[in-house]
């Protein structure tokens, strides 16, 4: 018996939570674990037919007998008699125990499961499954829906069998970014944000994560073989979140049209001058006064125009065109625009990229502007400034998947109260030289960018604007990037 209980190591014996037995030719119980001694009670030489059956010879039909005879494993489903309780259904197995040696008699090992306990830990499994309030998915290495919840199926039909981007986002080729393609790939765990399209065609977003399911021996270590997917379901959410945008630009459209009055009469007071000064400039047939006054009517007229031009900005809303940009690009092409003034100025004018940002969907039209406002500002708040080394600086950089712009000056600074103004009303430091919409437009651009601006300044010390933009709430791309092709092996899931 010790080399039976050496052979069985007892420890895993004695704590396994299944009836365990072994069984001699005669079919007497000979080692029995815990178990089987709670549900069968005392087996110390007793047969098993008397334990479990409560009889008096072997069964006629003895899976155990016939594989001391044959030496085969078999198993099937037995009513079993329990010390206390009713009676549930069992399935048995019985399979040969090798011999500690080659003249000792034979055994089999015998074990049994509860068929209810096992059937209700599936249906339990199964509804959790099917009633998750997110959509749950599987899929194999080709990225085939091998199986989905009903949540999926109510959303997006019936995909079974069909490969994953066929259902989700009705396109015949896999997407760029995949989740299920990089757990495939290092076995780790991803997250993404995705727009599908649902079976009644409607655009529907969601946050998907995806995990290894199933690990298989490969020639160069365990490969993931399936993956399972949760999504959540963020539609209505992204929808608040437009909304919210929208009453933000709606609220400074407001703040905007409650100042313009000011701003117009200043405008319209130059025009008035500009046109007295032209006619006295007739009179006296002097034709400075008629140059001057005509240059106070197109400074004027040009003031109005970009006036125009930035409500016509707020009030309508322009759509902007996404598209796979650089980050650096369009941060050099500021500079370069603006190195003519800075340097006419006496301001120096300088840019710090970080190398090799990965490509961002990005509005170049608006964050050129943006980026714009912020350099102009820059620069006219080093006119203002008695430093003797001014400067204006725009920096790039990256860290934790956000993107970041820093506009960063020595120029006058602010006060609290004034950069409690700036991004909320109708306000400009600049006089007559300004609209006061700028920075309402900035602010703007990057909130459709799912982004934030934020302004460090101190009078004195100079101002830092940055503005940062998390990848993962970037804006959907407009224009299609041509030289996208599909990642070998995979797609993005949901």
């Amino acid at each position: 018996m010790l080399e039976i209980r050496d052979l069985l190591q007892d420890h895993l014996f004695d704590h396994a939570p299944l009836p365990i037995a072994v069984l001699d030719q005669a079919l007497l119980v000979v080692e029995g674990n815990a178990r089987f001694l709670d549900l069968f009670g005392p087996w110390q030489g007793r047969h098993c037919y008397e334990i479990l059956k409560g009889r008096d010879v072997a069964c006629d039909r003895c899976n155990a007998r016939a594989t001391l005879a044959d030496g085969v494993p078999r198993a099937g489903e037995d009513r079993l008699q329990v010390r206390v309780g009713p009676t549930p259904p069992f399935l048995v197995r019985v399979a040969p125990l090798p011999s500690p040696a080659p003249e000792a008699p034979p055994h089999i090992l015998w074990m049994a499961s509860d068929v209810t306990e096992a059937s209700s830990l599936q249906r339990e499994n199964e509804i959790l499954f099917e009633r998750a309030p997110c959509y749950v998915t599987v899929l194999d290495r080709n990225l085939r829906i091998v199986r989905v919840n009903r949540r999926a199926r109510e959303t997006f039909g019936e995909g079974q069998g069909r490969r994953c981007y066929e259902i989700f986002k009705h396109t015949d080729r896999p997407c760029r970014e995949c989740p299920a393609l990089r757990v495939f790939q290092d076995g780790g765990e991803h997250t993404s944000s995705q727009v599908g399209m649902s079976a009644g065609g409607k655009v529907t977003r969601y946050v998907v994560t995806a995990s290894p399911l199933v690990r298989e021996p490969g020639r160069t270590g365990p490969r993931v073989s399936y993956v399972i997917e949760m999504a959540t379901d963020v539609t209505a959410l992204h929808a608040l979140e437009q909304e919210k945008l929208e009453a933000e630009r709606l609220a400074a459209v407001g703040q905007t049209v409650a100042g313009l009055a000011h701003g117009i009469k200043n405008m319209l007071m130059g025009l008035q001058g500009g046109a007295y000064v032209i006619q006295s400039g007739l009179r006296q047939g002097a034709l400075q006064k008629v140059e001057r006054g005509a240059q106070m009517l197109t400074r004027n007229l040009d003031k109005i125009s970009t006036l125009v031009r930035n409500l016509l900005s707020f009030s309508r809303g322009r759509v902007p065109t996404v598209a796979l940009t650089d980050p650096n690009v369009v941060a050099r092409e500021v500079l370069e625009l603006y190195a003519e003034a800075a340097a006419k100025t006496g301001i120096r004018l300088s840019g710090e990229f970080e190398p090799a940002l990965p490509l961002a969907p990005l509005d170049v039209e608006g964050i050129h502007a943006a980026l714009a406002n912020l350099v102009s500002n820059g620069l006219d708040a080093c006119q203002l400034s008695d430093q003797p080394d001014r400067q204006v600086l725009l920096r790039t950089g990256e860290q934790g998947g956000v993107l970041r712009y820093e506009v960063i000056d020595n120029g006058c600074g602010m006060d609290y109260e004034i950069k409690r103004r700036i991004f909320t009303t109708f306000f400009t430091t600049k006089g007559e030289g300004g609209t006061g919409l700028g920075l309402l437009l900035t602010r703007k651009i990057v909130q459709e960018h799912g982004g934030r601006i934020e302004v460090e300044s101190e009078p004195g010390q100079g101002t830092r604007f940055t503005i940062t933009l998390p990848r993962h709430r970037l804006p959907v791309l407009t224009v299609p990037d041509p030289s996208a092709a599909p990642p070998a092996g995979g797609a993005d899931p949901l």
